[in-house]
């Protein structure tokens, strides 16, 4: 597949966007400056913490050629990675930006830490966990400098399943930071350093150990509001293959974290229970209506995955699919493991410690983890932390997810604004309530619409009646079905 950039849709009424975007931000009253005392702990962190490997007493790791792959523009980088193949399978050093180090335990940053919960990606500006002087400088694994990080090292056979696993605290040095198109590109181009190339040979194997598992972590399209020099746009396309890849690296490495706190009796998981066998049956029975019957003999990741993502009847059952896992959340233990430590979605334990500058919990997990793996014990501060962790969380996952939708369906109605009485080919997504969820192509726009009966997988017609950028509220009428 060819590195590309994503479909790009343009909205025209920005100045009222901007203003229901900002109306939004005190709607939800999310947070603004970090307070004066938190940044100034910061600037003095940035400062005084140590990153030469003799003076903090780390491990020196800067020989080894790191580098990251994040979105275009990033400048909070909490992975890099180095992966070469040997003989007999592959070695991957995952480096995590060591954020501990810079966080003083009940400190003013880490109170207000505990109060945002995480990085909030507002279509106006993200919204940091960590001021900027941490999260986008010291802390971030930025190129060409010196950074603390938490190191795993993972020895991988060749299925690219680890067979010895280490984490050590050290210094490293990132050589180049990479975004996805350009990664992509070179991967294609069988160019670009020894880590990239060798990602594809990971990346594939590590999906096959997934479906293995059970496991159905899926690319599959969304979409996202971008902002770009104070204007706004919808991109809608499926993620490059590398963004997959490079995921794998990171599951791999939650599921290790979850390995080693389950077997040292404390730590924190993100859990997911299986769908319900009444949901399995439902689904099971929708995929046989929209004519891509899910087989007895075919696991459900397996199924998914060999969808035609770009059909009607596919796009359908993805979003049908996506009820089935539900109920996501974290479960901290110390003693007794939780009863039911599974992931469903990903076919394993797994935990959360790949983000400590974007994602509160992950800061516990590498600090427990190190401690599990090398003997330490395990500072109090994370082990009288611990419990508090899964309210937290689920409290700032909530308002992200609220923020997310709310944003979207701000900037659709802008997309629309000025086409009232424009028809629209949409496909049926399924029903909910009195209406049914539908997505429209073009402009890459999903929203539920009163009266549609149309089955799934139907394309319908419809009209704009009204667009409301201040709700983010989209009347459409339908018109006539042409399926």
């Amino acid at each position: 597949m060819p590195a590309h950039r994503p479909r790009l849709v343009r909205i025209a009424a920005n100045d009222a966007l901007i203003a229901s975007l900002a109306a939004l931000r005190e709607e939800l009253a999310l947070p603004t400056r970090f307070p004066v005392d938190v940044e100034a702990e910061a600037r003095d962190a940035a400062d005084s913490v140590p990153v030469d490997p003799r003076t903090a007493g780390l491990d020196d790791l800067r020989d080894i050629e790191f580098l990251t792959i994040d979105p275009e523009g990033s400048r909070d980088l909490d992975q890099a990675l180095h992966l070469e193949r040997t003989a007999t399978g592959a070695v991957l050093h995952y480096a995590i930006a060591d954020v501990p180090a810079f966080v003083a335990p009940g400190g003013a940053v880490d109170d207000e830490a505990r109060r945002r919960g995480q990085t909030l990606y507002a279509a106006d500006g993200h919204i940091p966990l960590h001021p900027v002087a941490l999260s986008e400088d010291a802390a971030s694994l930025l190129p060409d400098r010196d950074r603390r990080a938490f190191v795993w090292r993972f020895v991988l056979d060749d299925g690219a399943r680890p067979i010895e696993t280490t984490l050590r605290r050290a210094v490293i040095r990132s050589r180049a930071q990479w975004n996805y198109v350009e990664a992509q590109r070179a991967v294609d181009d069988h160019a670009g350093p020894e880590s990239l190339r060798a990602l594809a040979w990971f990346g594939r194997l590590r999906s096959e150990r997934e479906a293995e598992r059970g496991g159905a972590s899926l690319n599959v399209a969304a979409t996202k509001v971008v902002a770009e020099r104070g204007r706004y746009r919808l991109e809608r396309d499926a993620p490059l293959p590398i963004e997959d890849w490079n995921a794998q690296a990171s599951l791999l490495t939650g599921m290790a974290a979850a390995d080693i706190m389950l077997r040292g009796g404390i730590g924190i998981l993100r859990t997911m229970p299986a769908a319900a066998p009444d949901d399995v049956t439902a689904f099971r029975a929708q995929t046989e209506a929209l004519g891509i019957p899910w087989p007895e003999s075919i696991s459900y990741g397996d199924y998914l995955r060999g969808l035609h993502r770009d059909s009607p009847a596919a796009l359908a059952i993805l979003d049908a699919a996506a009820g089935l896992f539900r109920g996501a959340g974290y479960v901290a233990f110390d003693g007794t493991p939780p009863a039911d430590p599974i992931q469903s979605a990903i076919g394993a334990p797994y935990a959360h410690t790949t983000a400590p500058l974007r994602r509160l919990v992950d800061r516990w997990s590498l600090v427990v983890c190190e401690a599990l793996a090398n003997g330490h014990d395990i500072p109090d501060w994370a082990r009288q932390g611990l419990p508090a962790l899964p309210k937290i969380m689920g409290r700032s996952d909530a308002l992200a997810a609220r923020l997310d939708a709310a944003a979207v369906d701000r900037v659709e109605a802008a997309l629309l604004t000025g086409r009232e009485g424009d028809e629209f080919s949409a496909v049926v997504l399924g029903h909910r309530g009195d209406g049914a969820r539908v997505q429209i192509a073009h402009p890459p726009v999903a929203l539920k619409v009163a009266g549609v009966t149309a089955r799934p997988g139907a394309t319908v017609r419809l009209r704009l009646v009204r667009a409301d950028i201040g709700s983010g509220t989209i009347e459409l009428d339908q018109v006539a079905s042409a399926s």
